[in-house]
């Protein structure tokens, strides 16, 4: 029986099962090491999930794009959902998307959200912050909103990451505007750098720039939907959709071009050639792309003990091709890849709770998954 046999058995019958490695690259050739886990199906029954968090009491909050957010408890859902989630625009790609702790919630007890807010004129990429009372959203604060509005219904981004230093940044999708992302009078096609309450530090790039909107941390992006914050070497890292090809891995730093849409490895979805470059003197390249598109959506960063082969590896959920991909670092530069879980379903969003063990959500079906590590 072969192993995509397995795994559809595993899942569909709650079985656990021993997954052995893939391996796979584009830029660079090379194995990825040996590495097996189980993996145990939770829940089944999302839409289109989004986000995870973790509350220092247990629980894990779960987004569904269509404006809701579920209450976990040790590995089960409670039959729970928070009360007075914010009105979301949940056409299209639009909707509840990223959920974020602040670092500091234990004293503070803030949580961010992103999502598409309806507006006059459209919608647009908002973070709010809120707390809990008990199940319910309380002091409720969009610290931001996208701007300009636009009416399209895709690309919206987004995710959030905060750093050591507590400033938030947040992804912000192009929404169509290609040659606008180039710009720095607008706030999509962007990564941005915010306080915690939604200030502007001045130290950000271009702050003072006339025309230019100070939170831009960098520029050039498409629809960046997946972001993680390396806290040992201070590094964030960016995942984003190409067009028809060119979906890209990003090291993002400050002030940097990345290139969208003069320069890219993919072309337009009808078979146009969207640009002839590739590369541009000015344009930071990305650290890896996939040709073909694997669809990257959430990430992760190892850190926990519990998977001591993985650690300092990228985990990245893929929508398209329906895995998730092991990334190997050399450093800063991309050494080789693993696919995991082939075809279990559109890997939204990869997370690593605080006891170390690593969880991933889908939709097609909407599973929530823990991947135990084998001893």
């Amino acid at each position: 029986m072969n192993k995509r046999v397995l795994l559809s058995l595993c899942l569909a019958f709650s079985l656990c099962i021993i997954l052995p490695s893939h391996s796979f690259g584009q830029a660079t050739t090379g194995s990825a090491e040996s590495s097996t886990f189980t993996v145990q199906k939770l829940y089944e029954d999302f839409s289109n999930p989004w986000g995870m968090a973790w509350l220092p009491d247990g629980r894990m909050l779960v987004t569904e794009r269509a404006g809701q957010i579920l209450v976990f408890k040790n590995d089960k859902y409670t039959g729970q959902k928070l009360v007075g989630v914010p009105k979301v625009f949940s056409q299209g790609q639009g909707g509840l998307l990223d959920i974020k702790l602040h670092p500091g919630y234990a004293k503070n007890k803030w949580i961010y959200i992103s999502y598409s807010k309806p507006v006059e004129g459209g919608a647009t990429t908002a973070i709010m912050r809120f707390k809990l009372v008990g199940n319910e959203l309380t002091e409720k604060k969009d610290i931001f909103l996208a701007r300009p509005f636009i009416k399209a219904d895709y690309h919206f981004g987004s995710r959030i990451v905060f750093d050591k230093d507590n400033f938030l940044y947040f992804s912000s999708g192009e929404r169509g505007t290609q040659p606008k992302v180039q710009q720095l009078d607008n706030d999509h096609g962007k990564i941005h750098r915010i306080y915690d309450d939604g200030r502007i530090p001045e130290d950000n790039p271009f702050v003072g720039q006339k025309d230019a909107h100070g939170s831009i941390w960098t520029y050039g992006h498409r629809n960046p939907q997946g972001m993680v914050y390396d806290a040992e070497n201070n590094t964030i890292w960016a995942v984003e959709h190409g067009p028809k090809g060119g979906d890209e891995l990003n090291l993002i730093e400050k002030g940097k071009n990345y290139g969208w849409p003069k320069t890219s490895y993919g072309i337009n979805y009808d078979g146009s050639v969207l640009t002839k470059d590739k590369e541009l003197e000015g344009i930071t390249n990305p650290v890896r792309y996939w040709v073909p598109s694997i669809g990257p959506c959430g990430m992760a960063l190892v850190t926990s003990d519990r998977y001591p082969e993985w650690k300092g590896n990228l985990l990245v959920a893929a929508l398209a091709f329906r895995h998730i991909a092991r990334v190997q670092l050399n450093g800063t530069t991309y050494a080789t890849e693993e696919k995991l879980l082939q075809d279990t379903g559109r890997f939204r969003c990869v997370g690593q709770s605080p006891d170390g063990y690593l969880y991933a959500i889908t939709e097609g079906p909407g599973l929530l998954l823990k991947l135990i590590p084998k001893r």
